[in-house]
Parts: structure tokens; sequence; C-alpha cells
């Protein structure tokens, strides 16, 4: 079969001197070649688990709706994967024809992301989650082979406990040579003393507060030139539990993942600790992480730890008080001053209840400049081509510091919400037809920035590939 550019696409890449790098695509695995892959590594009892969960659906339909929040069932995605398109659902799950395609849909080099395996790094069963990582990883180590010059597919970590990520990157980037990675954000842990209860977690964002130590991870990740990458989905956390409308539940889902995992990796420090290392929060889009940004900025200036002595109850003159509140508070505030020391300690006690007076110190950042190095440096934001919100990346004039966040061109192909594969690039080159991008940060967008995140943790990320050349001359 043969495949040719719409007079759209061929108008958009003639105009361009860059080439396309989609920064999350999405495979669909081809799930009997999966569990084979899971028996071998695990037995038959395992890949017949892993059978059962893809066919998850039918469980949350048989639990009782009055039952359904105490075992931690919601209504998650269905119907997510392109039908009536059949030769876009095929694309998905056929590399040779993914790739024969790629020129169609105006796209020079492809970042792969899987479907089922994403699903299933969160998985509870860790025998089943383990295995398949290790099945997954495999799968795309074999299937890709030989198309990885336009195409590389991403090695799935789970993250649950910080020995099996490690023994994870060891196979799929150590062994097999997988380049790309993406890990599951955060890890359900049960409450303490509701352990019966399926549907009590408490969420563990990996770095921040966590009862685990990570540190070893993200150590290995600079070790074998791998950039972390997250794609954890939050569906099913506090008002998106519902029981009713997935779309109710997702609205808004990938970027409270992808916030919370960020919010958790800056304030733990990480990225101060391993400075190699740059960090993608996926599918979320961008406005979430300028929020996040603005927000650290306005939060560091009022709370750093010098700022806080500003807040300190040792400061407080009571006397003084006592004197404004008898001549301005007459009636029933004076009339009470006698028992003022009822409620005195709310937000006001002189003792710190617990914690680190400097909120800031695990971080490792000294100031606004700090916060904006991370920002605009080492984070990564993937934005759909049709969030409209994309622009702001770019917004210098409105940016907090005039800052300009990285966001990377991401397709989604393979997902429900691309309802025919060759309408991407055009719809990420609007921004650019409504005078919201210029040609340099459309660049950016859809070529550089895809670059940069690989490239801090592996100068040669590139090499063999057919953007090669152009990385090297255009990406600094």
């Amino acid at each position: 079969m043969t495949f040719e550019r719409s007079a759209e696409i061929e108008a958009i890449k003639r105009e361009l001197d860059h080439p396309v790098i989609d920064g999350d695509g999405h495979l669909i695995e081809f799930a009997p070649l999966v569990r084979d892959f899971i028996r071998e590594e695990a037995g038959e009892e395992v890949a017949a688990r892993y059978e059962t969960m893809m066919g998850s659906g039918q469980r949350f339909r048989d639990i009782p709706h009055d039952m359904k929040t105490r075992f931690g069932a919601f209504r998650y995605t269905w119907w997510g994967l392109p039908s009536r398109n059949t030769l876009d659902r095929a694309t998905a799950i056929a590399p040779e024809l993914m790739r024969a395609r790629l020129d169609e849909l105006g796209i020079d080099f492809g970042v792969l992301y899987g479907t089922s395996s994403l699903g299933l790094l969160s998985s509870p069963d860790e025998e089943l989650r383990r295995a398949a990582a290790r099945a997954h990883n495999r799968y795309y180590a074999e299937l890709f082979c030989g198309h990885r010059d336009r195409m590389e597919p991403v090695a799935v970590i789970p993250m649950i406990e910080p020995e099996e990520a490690l023994a994870e990157l060891d196979f799929a980037v150590g062994e097999l040579g997988l380049k790309t990675i993406v890990m599951n954000g955060i890890a359900f842990r049960p409450i303490p003393g509701a352990e019966d209860v399926p549907g009590a977690k408490w969420i563990d964002t990996l770095a921040h507060d966590s009862d685990r130590d990570y540190d070893p991870v993200w150590r290995r990740c600079e070790e074998l030139g791998v950039s972390p990458s997250f794609h954890h989905a939050g569906l099913g956390w506090g008002s998106r539990a519902g029981r009713k409308s997935y779309v109710y539940n997702h609205l808004g889902h990938f970027a409270a993942a992808g916030e919370a995992t960020c919010r958790s990796i800056f304030l733990g420090g990480v990225p101060n600790r391993f400075p190699k290392l740059n960090f993608a929060f996926l599918e979320g889009g961008v406005a979430w992480g300028l929020s996040l940004f603005a927000g650290l900025l306005g939060v560091w200036e009022k709370r750093n730890v010098e700022a806080m002595e500003h807040l300190n109850p040792a400061h407080l003159d009571r006397g003084r008080l006592l004197a404004l509140l008898g001549e301005h508070g007459k009636g029933p505030i004076a009339d009470r001053l006698d028992r003022i020391d009822e409620g005195w300690l709310f937000l006001h006690d002189p003792e710190d209840p617990g914690g680190d007076r400097d909120e800031f110190a695990e971080s490792g950042i000294a100031g606004p400049d700090d916060i904006e190095e991370i920002f605009t440096k080492r984070f990564f934001f993937g934005c759909e081509a049709d969030d409209a919100m994309n622009a702001l990346a770019f917004s210098r004039d409105t940016n907090p510091r005039n800052a300009e966040l990285r966001a990377v061109f991401a397709s989604d192909i393979g997902h429900w919400d691309i309802p025919d594969f060759r309408d991407v690039l055009p719809e990420a080159r609007e921004l650019v037809e409504k005078s919201l991008l210029d040609r340099e940060q459309f660049e950016a967008f859809v070529f550089g920035n895809a670059a940069r995140l690989q490239l801090g943790a592996n100068p040669d990320y590139f090499a063999g590939t057919v953007v090669e050349d152009a990385v090297a001359k255009r990406v600094d």
C-alpha cells in the first residue's frame, strides 16, 4: 500500500525547514503476543490473570452500584480505540504500517508509548505487574527492531517499589537497549488500619514525603542515560472516582496526575540532586504547569524560611494587641478580652506542630531563579495538538518572569481522541495560523523541545535516526 499526504500536510511540510518529532504517540499492543510473552516470563496462571485484567470492564459491571466505592471501582475509559477508522487501528498495531504512514502524517520521527502497558504499571498484583512490564518491553524491542531510525518505542518501568524499577531499568535499557522510559508517577498505598477496604488508598508521589527511597532509581536513570517521563492517569482520585460517567472522571485527570508528580519531584529536590535528568509530564497539557510555576513563585515569596518570620507568633506584641482591641474592639470583642487565650493557638502555635520550618529545604532551591531554571529547562510538558492552551507555554508577556515552558508536541495517535491520524499536524499548525505562535516557537513545539527532553541524559539519543543531522545542527 502507498499513502499520499493531503494537500494541507504537504503545504505545511514545504513551509517547514525542520523535522517534526512526535513526542507522545501511541501504539496498541497485540494482546495475544503480549500474553505469550507473559506466559514465558511467569507461567500460564499469571498470563491468565493478564487476560482477565484486559477484560476488566465486565468486572466493573458485576459490582453492585452501592459497593463500587468500597472496592475503588469507578467509570473509566470505555470505547477508547479507533474502530470506524480501521486503517488507523491497524496502523497503531503494526509497526511496519505505522512506518509506512509517517510521511503521510507529516511526522519524521515518533516516540511511541504503549497503551495496555500504561494501565498495568499500577496493578496491585506485583507478580503480574512485573511480568507484564518485562513482557511489554520485550514486545517493543522485538517488534520495532529495524524501525528505530523512524520510531522509538518506550519502555515501561513500574515504580510501586524502587527495587522493581531498578530491575526493569537494567533489563529494558541495559539489556534490550531501549532508550526511552515511562514510569507511573504515583504509587497507591493501603491506608493503615483500612487494609481490608480495597478502595482505601493514599497516594505516594515518589519523591517528597515518600516512605520509599527512590534516589537509587533516579541515579540509575542518569547512569543509563534515560530521562524519566510520566504518563499516569488521575482517574479514580478524589472527585474523579465517579461511578456513572467516564467523561466526568476524565476531564483534567492527566493534568492532576502530572501536577502531583511534578510538585513532588520539585519539592523533593530530585532535579537538584540529579542534574543530568530532564522530566516529562505527558498528555495533561501545559496550563497546569504554568499554574504550578506561578504558585511556587508566589508561595516562595511569602513562605520561604526568612519570610516566615513575619508570621512567627514570637514576634506578636501581645500587650499592644490587647490595647488596640480594647480601644477599637468596643462591645462584644472588648468585653471578652479576658478570654483571648481561647482559640489562641489556631494558626498561631508558637511550637511547630511537626515538620521542618523551612519547607523548601528539601527542594534545594535558593530562590525564584532556581524555580525558573527547573521549570524552563528541566521540566517538559506533553501537549496534544488540539489543546488550545498550548500557546500559553510561549506567552512570555503574560507568564511569570516572562518565562517560556517547554511544551512538547504530542499526537496521541492510537487513542480515542484522534478520529483521523492525518488531522494531528494541521491541528498543531493552527497556533501559527492564529498568530499565537511564531515560526521559531512552532519549531520548538514540534521539534526542538522533544529533542531537548532526551538529549539531556543521552547526547547520542538520535544517532542513527533520520533526524540526527537536523538535531545536531538546530538543537542547542
